[in-house]
């Protein structure tokens, strides 16, 4: 006897996705809030290089910004990319998002200079970029495909402009590191074409 799951509606996706991103980016907002309300007290979460105490600041720091400037530069890219990115499903997204942010943060604590503080979600923005540009191609998805090359021409000249080590408070290496993670995350994280038992909905 097969047990079949009631499939999600493109409207539910969609619904699901935009709830997902829009709740995402009112936490980074209410956290800078507290950050600031603390006299930044928060800022301490983000990555120091090479202090082994600071890998447990290794998550918390995607979600603490520099002030309100800087979570509000960061609130469109990542609202825009996190829906289009959970569109594909939200465990997978999440994944998604779990492995870039712990792959970004251990390579700002490997590669950024010494002395400095690093946190925001940018890497992770980065990051989603890659993930979307190559799943397409990945997965062979047409759709997919026109997506990456939309973000590309939307994106693409801050992307390429946030990797320039020539910009003074930017961490390029957490954005490369990011973009990066996005990339291998979109290999790892390929979905496969179901077999012909599972499409007729078969059971052993």
């Amino acid at each position: 006897m097969s047990h079949t799951q009631p499939e999600w509606s493109r409207g539910d996706r969609a619904r699901a996705a935009a709830k997902l991103m829009v709740g995402w980016v009112v936490l980074l907002w209410l956290v800078e809030v507290v950050d600031v309300a603390s006299g930044h007290a928060l800022d301490r979460f983000g990555i120091v290089p090479r202090e082994p105490a600071e890998l447990i600041d290794v998550v918390p720091a995607a979600f603490v910004h520099f002030g309100f400037a800087h979570v509000a530069a960061n609130s469109v890219p990542l609202l825009v990319m996190g829906f289009l990115a959970a569109l594909g499903g939200l465990r997978r997204f999440l994944a998604a998002c779990a492995l870039i942010i712990v792959a970004d943060g251990l390579g700002v604590w490997l590669i950024s200079p010494a002395h400095t503080n690093t946190a925001g979600a940018s890497g992770l923005i980065f990051g989603l970029f890659g993930f979307l540009l190559i799943s397409g191609f990945v997965e062979r998805r047409p759709l997919g495909v026109v997506a990456g090359l939309l973000l590309a021409a939307i994106w693409g000249g801050s992307i390429l402009a946030g990797l320039a080590p020539t910009q003074s408070g930017v961490s390029w290496q957490g954005h490369l590191v990011g973009l990066v993670a996005g990339v291998a995350a979109a290999f790892v994280l390929r979905r496969r074409a179901a077999g012909p038992a599972l499409r007729a909905g078969g059971a052993l």
